[in-house]
Protein backbone atom coordinates (compact mmCIF):
# COMPACT_ATOMS: atom_id res chain seq x y z
CA UNK A 1 0.00 0.00 0.00
CA UNK A 2 0.94 3.77 -0.59
CA UNK A 3 0.10 6.61 1.39
CA UNK A 4 -0.68 9.81 -1.33
CA UNK A 5 -0.61 13.48 0.03
CA UNK A 6 -1.86 16.24 -1.93
CA UNK A 7 -1.21 19.67 0.55
CA UNK A 8 -2.42 22.84 -1.13
CA UNK A 9 -3.51 26.18 0.16
CA UNK A 10 -6.42 25.26 1.57
CA UNK A 11 -6.58 21.78 2.45
CA UNK A 12 -4.45 18.80 2.56
CA UNK A 13 -5.70 15.64 1.15
CA UNK A 14 -4.76 12.17 1.86
CA UNK A 15 -5.59 8.69 0.60
CA UNK A 16 -4.06 4.83 0.76
CA UNK A 17 -3.91 2.64 -2.41
CA UNK A 18 -4.10 -0.83 -2.66
CA UNK A 19 -2.70 -1.44 -5.99
CA UNK A 20 -4.95 0.70 -7.98
CA UNK A 21 -7.91 0.48 -5.16
CA UNK A 22 -8.35 3.49 -3.27
CA UNK A 23 -9.23 2.19 0.15
CA UNK A 24 -8.94 4.49 2.58
CA UNK A 25 -8.75 9.06 1.95
CA UNK A 26 -9.19 11.68 4.63
CA UNK A 27 -9.48 16.05 3.99
CA UNK A 28 -7.58 18.40 6.68
CA UNK A 29 -6.97 21.68 6.97
CA UNK A 30 -3.67 22.87 5.63
CA UNK A 31 -1.93 24.81 9.00
CA UNK A 32 1.74 26.48 8.16
CA UNK A 33 2.48 25.85 12.43
CA UNK A 34 2.05 22.70 13.02
CA UNK A 35 5.35 21.37 14.28
CA UNK A 36 6.40 17.85 13.13
CA UNK A 37 5.74 15.67 16.12
CA UNK A 38 2.07 17.14 15.90
CA UNK A 39 1.71 16.00 11.89
CA UNK A 40 3.40 12.87 12.72
CA UNK A 41 1.13 12.29 15.87
CA UNK A 42 -1.76 13.35 13.42
CA UNK A 43 -0.74 10.95 10.28
CA UNK A 44 -1.00 8.05 13.20
CA UNK A 45 -4.22 8.74 14.52
CA UNK A 46 -5.82 9.04 11.33
CA UNK A 47 -5.09 5.37 10.60
CA UNK A 48 -6.18 4.46 14.18
CA UNK A 49 -9.62 5.61 13.27
CA UNK A 50 -9.27 3.60 9.64
CA UNK A 51 -9.44 -0.13 8.50
CA UNK A 52 -6.17 0.18 7.39
CA UNK A 53 -2.91 -0.64 9.05
CA UNK A 54 0.02 1.75 9.49
CA UNK A 55 2.46 -0.85 8.80
CA UNK A 56 1.15 -2.33 5.60
CA UNK A 57 2.19 1.40 3.97
CA UNK A 58 5.50 0.89 1.80
CA UNK A 59 6.13 4.46 0.32
CA UNK A 60 4.66 8.17 1.12
CA UNK A 61 4.37 10.34 -1.81
CA UNK A 62 3.85 14.30 -1.66
CA UNK A 63 2.87 16.58 -3.91
CA UNK A 64 2.83 20.56 -2.04
CA UNK A 65 2.48 24.15 -3.05
CA UNK A 66 2.59 25.44 0.37
CA UNK A 67 6.66 25.25 0.83
CA UNK A 68 6.27 26.01 4.35
CA UNK A 69 4.40 23.24 5.81
CA UNK A 70 7.15 20.71 3.78
CA UNK A 71 10.04 21.18 6.95
CA UNK A 72 7.24 19.65 9.48
CA UNK A 73 5.10 17.40 7.56
CA UNK A 74 8.71 15.61 5.55
CA UNK A 75 10.17 15.47 9.35
CA UNK A 76 6.80 14.31 10.31
CA UNK A 77 6.85 11.40 7.89
CA UNK A 78 10.37 10.30 8.29
CA UNK A 79 9.63 10.44 11.89
CA UNK A 80 6.71 8.81 12.91
CA UNK A 81 6.04 6.94 9.74
CA UNK A 82 9.92 5.85 9.27
CA UNK A 83 9.71 6.32 5.78
CA UNK A 84 11.23 8.42 3.29
CA UNK A 85 8.80 10.24 1.21
CA UNK A 86 8.99 10.73 -2.75
CA UNK A 87 8.35 13.99 -3.23
CA UNK A 88 7.09 15.67 -6.75
CA UNK A 89 8.89 17.65 -8.64
CA UNK A 90 10.66 19.18 -11.43
CA UNK A 91 12.45 16.88 -13.43
CA UNK A 92 10.05 13.43 -12.52
CA UNK A 93 8.66 11.54 -15.04
CA UNK A 94 5.04 12.29 -16.04
CA UNK A 95 4.42 11.52 -19.21
CA UNK A 96 2.99 14.58 -19.98
CA UNK A 97 5.09 17.29 -22.28
CA UNK A 98 4.70 21.11 -20.47
CA UNK A 99 5.09 23.39 -23.76
CA UNK A 100 5.86 26.42 -20.99
CA UNK A 101 8.71 28.45 -21.58
CA UNK A 102 9.45 27.79 -17.77
CA UNK A 103 8.16 24.34 -16.86
CA UNK A 104 9.21 25.01 -13.25
CA UNK A 105 6.82 27.62 -13.03
CA UNK A 106 3.38 24.56 -13.14
CA UNK A 107 2.28 24.13 -9.78
CA UNK A 108 2.99 20.45 -8.27
CA UNK A 109 -0.66 20.35 -7.72
CA UNK A 110 -1.66 20.62 -11.63
CA UNK A 111 0.93 18.51 -12.65
CA UNK A 112 -0.79 15.90 -10.92
CA UNK A 113 -4.20 16.32 -12.18
CA UNK A 114 -3.00 16.42 -15.62
CA UNK A 115 -0.65 13.11 -15.41
CA UNK A 116 -4.32 11.80 -13.70
CA UNK A 117 -6.45 13.02 -16.71
CA UNK A 118 -4.26 11.72 -19.34
CA UNK A 119 -3.67 8.66 -18.29
CA UNK A 120 -7.70 7.74 -16.64
CA UNK A 121 -9.15 9.75 -19.54
CA UNK A 122 -6.86 10.48 -22.23
CA UNK A 123 -6.89 13.36 -24.32
CA UNK A 124 -7.75 16.36 -25.82
CA UNK A 125 -8.86 17.18 -22.22
CA UNK A 126 -9.31 20.52 -20.28
CA UNK A 127 -9.14 19.91 -17.12
CA UNK A 128 -10.71 22.00 -14.30
CA UNK A 129 -9.88 22.09 -10.86
CA UNK A 130 -12.04 23.87 -8.07
CA UNK A 131 -9.22 24.83 -5.46
CA UNK A 132 -8.43 27.88 -3.71
CA UNK A 133 -7.85 29.23 -7.52
CA UNK A 134 -9.49 27.90 -10.41
CA UNK A 135 -7.57 26.37 -12.77
CA UNK A 136 -8.22 25.64 -16.61
CA UNK A 137 -5.59 23.64 -18.31
CA UNK A 138 -5.24 21.84 -21.36
CA UNK A 139 -4.32 19.07 -23.04
CA UNK A 140 -3.73 17.47 -26.70
CA UNK A 141 -4.19 13.94 -27.68
CA UNK A 142 -0.71 13.26 -27.27
CA UNK A 143 -0.46 14.69 -23.69
CA UNK A 144 1.28 18.17 -24.64
CA UNK A 145 -0.06 20.75 -22.37
CA UNK A 146 -1.42 23.46 -24.79
CA UNK A 147 -2.59 26.36 -22.15
CA UNK A 148 -3.74 26.94 -18.64
CA UNK A 149 -5.94 29.77 -17.16
CA UNK A 150 -5.85 30.69 -13.34
CA UNK A 151 -9.13 32.31 -12.15
CA UNK A 152 -9.96 33.37 -8.72
CA UNK A 153 -11.97 30.56 -6.70
CA UNK A 154 -15.06 30.87 -5.71
CA UNK A 155 -14.47 30.99 -2.03
CA UNK A 156 -12.05 33.83 -2.62
CA UNK A 157 -14.65 35.79 -4.25
CA UNK A 158 -16.99 35.01 -1.26
CA UNK A 159 -14.42 35.96 1.25
CA UNK A 160 -13.83 39.39 -0.86
CA UNK A 161 -17.18 40.24 -1.07
CA UNK A 162 -18.02 40.07 2.72
CA UNK A 163 -14.42 41.68 3.66
CA UNK A 164 -14.97 44.52 1.84
CA UNK A 165 -18.72 44.83 2.16
CA UNK A 166 -19.13 45.14 5.79
CA UNK A 167 -22.92 44.65 5.64
CA UNK A 168 -22.82 41.85 3.85
CA UNK A 169 -22.80 38.42 5.60
CA UNK A 170 -20.75 35.00 5.19
CA UNK A 171 -22.39 32.36 3.10
CA UNK A 172 -22.18 28.65 2.26
CA UNK A 173 -21.67 28.36 -1.30
CA UNK A 174 -24.67 26.21 -3.00
CA UNK A 175 -26.91 26.42 -5.68
CA UNK A 176 -30.13 28.62 -5.34
CA UNK A 177 -32.63 29.89 -7.41
CA UNK A 178 -32.15 33.39 -9.17
CA UNK A 179 -35.27 34.61 -7.71
CA UNK A 180 -34.03 35.36 -4.59
CA UNK A 181 -35.57 36.42 -1.61
CA UNK A 182 -32.61 37.89 1.25
CA UNK A 183 -29.12 38.72 0.95
CA UNK A 184 -27.83 35.89 1.31
CA UNK A 185 -29.20 33.93 -1.84
CA UNK A 186 -28.61 37.02 -3.44
CA UNK A 187 -24.89 36.57 -2.98
CA UNK A 188 -25.18 32.87 -3.58
CA UNK A 189 -27.24 33.34 -6.89
CA UNK A 190 -24.26 35.61 -7.94
CA UNK A 191 -21.47 33.78 -6.53
CA UNK A 192 -22.78 30.70 -8.57
CA UNK A 193 -24.14 31.77 -11.52
CA UNK A 194 -21.35 34.09 -12.31
CA UNK A 195 -18.62 31.01 -11.91
CA UNK A 196 -21.42 28.54 -14.72
CA UNK A 197 -21.05 31.23 -16.77
CA UNK A 198 -17.33 31.10 -15.85
CA UNK A 199 -17.12 27.58 -16.71
CA UNK A 200 -19.16 27.77 -20.03
CA UNK A 201 -17.51 30.35 -21.76
CA UNK A 202 -14.10 29.49 -21.18
CA UNK A 203 -14.33 25.67 -22.22
CA UNK A 204 -16.51 27.01 -25.36
CA UNK A 205 -13.61 29.75 -25.96
CA UNK A 206 -10.56 26.91 -25.75
CA UNK A 207 -12.83 24.33 -27.74
CA UNK A 208 -13.48 26.97 -30.34
CA UNK A 209 -9.71 28.03 -30.61
CA UNK A 210 -8.00 24.52 -30.56
CA UNK A 211 -11.29 23.46 -33.36
CA UNK A 212 -11.65 20.48 -30.79
CA UNK A 213 -15.91 20.69 -30.18
CA UNK A 214 -15.66 17.23 -28.70
CA UNK A 215 -12.62 17.44 -26.06
CA UNK A 216 -13.18 16.15 -22.77
CA UNK A 217 -13.83 18.31 -19.72
CA UNK A 218 -12.54 16.69 -16.55
CA UNK A 219 -13.61 18.75 -13.47
CA UNK A 220 -11.98 17.87 -9.78
CA UNK A 221 -12.51 20.19 -6.23
CA UNK A 222 -15.31 20.02 -3.77
CA UNK A 223 -17.09 22.97 -5.73
CA UNK A 224 -17.18 21.39 -9.02
CA UNK A 225 -20.77 19.69 -7.80
CA UNK A 226 -22.23 23.19 -7.00
CA UNK A 227 -21.24 24.60 -10.87
CA UNK A 228 -22.61 21.44 -12.89
CA UNK A 229 -25.20 20.12 -10.75
CA UNK A 230 -27.03 18.33 -13.91
CA UNK A 231 -24.09 17.99 -15.59
CA UNK A 232 -24.15 19.52 -18.54
CA UNK A 233 -20.62 20.73 -18.46
CA UNK A 234 -18.58 18.46 -17.30
CA UNK A 235 -17.94 14.89 -18.95
CA UNK A 236 -15.88 13.54 -16.15
CA UNK A 237 -16.67 14.80 -12.31
CA UNK A 238 -13.62 12.79 -10.32
CA UNK A 239 -13.24 14.41 -6.84
CA UNK A 240 -9.97 12.29 -5.52
CA UNK A 241 -8.17 12.90 -9.53
CA UNK A 242 -5.20 14.45 -7.41
CA UNK A 243 -4.37 11.70 -5.57
CA UNK A 244 -4.57 9.33 -8.45
CA UNK A 245 -2.38 11.39 -10.10
CA UNK A 246 -0.13 10.72 -6.59
CA UNK A 247 -0.48 6.76 -7.40
CA UNK A 248 0.34 7.25 -11.07
CA UNK A 249 3.77 9.19 -10.65
CA UNK A 250 4.83 6.85 -7.92
CA UNK A 251 4.27 4.06 -10.42
CA UNK A 252 6.17 6.21 -12.93
CA UNK A 253 8.97 6.76 -10.94
CA UNK A 254 9.88 4.34 -8.10
CA UNK A 255 12.33 2.24 -9.92
CA UNK A 256 14.22 5.71 -10.84
CA UNK A 257 17.00 6.61 -8.86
Amino acid sequence: MILVIDVSNTNTTLGVFDGHCLVANWRLSTLNNRTSDETGMLLRMLFVHSEVSIADIEAVVVSSVVPNVMYSLLNGIKKYLQKEPMVVKAGMKTGINLRMENPKEMGTDRIVNLVAAYELYGGPAIVIDYSTATTFDVLSENGEFLTGITAPGMQICADALTQRAAQLPKIEIKQTSLITKNTVESIQAGLVVGHIGEARYIVEQIKDWFDMPKMKVVATGGLARVIDENEEIFDVYDPVLSLQGLRLLYEKNKNRK
